[in-house]
């Protein structure tokens, strides 16, 4: 009997074959086990629509944020051009209306 390999984004081994098809029942992850797998999968954000941001995008602000510690508001439809894409809790370092900002994807679509 042939193993089913670990899953290459999460590494759990409670994968399992659909088709053709390798499935995570973990982070929902489909993948060809015949093909090469990349191991650098690197880091993948998605905003609030599902799309994969990229550095370099623009991003609009789909709702009114409250800056923390100021009395700043930056308001919904605020565009911010060249993203660049961080780890941690925030994903997003960009520029809004002059100030250097991190936002949450959750907050943004891709423009």
């Amino acid at each position: 009997m042939k193993s089913i390999p670990n899953c290459p984004v999460c590494q759990s081994e409670h994968t399992y074959h659909d088709g053709s098809f390798c499935v995570c029942p973990e982070c929902a992850h489909e993948w060809d086990p015949n093909e090469a797998v990349s191991s650098d999968v690197g880091l993948q954000v998605k905003d609030s629509n599902g799309n994969l941001l990229a550095d370099g995008d623009d991003i609009i602000l789909i709702k009114d944020l409250k800056l923390k510690g100021s009395s700043t508001v930056l308001k919904k439809g605020a565009k911010a051009k060249g993203i660049r894409l961080v780890e941690g809790d925030h994903e997003i370092d960009c520029k809004i209306d002059g100030m250097k900002i991190m936002l949450k994807a959750c907050f943004v679509k891709k423009a």
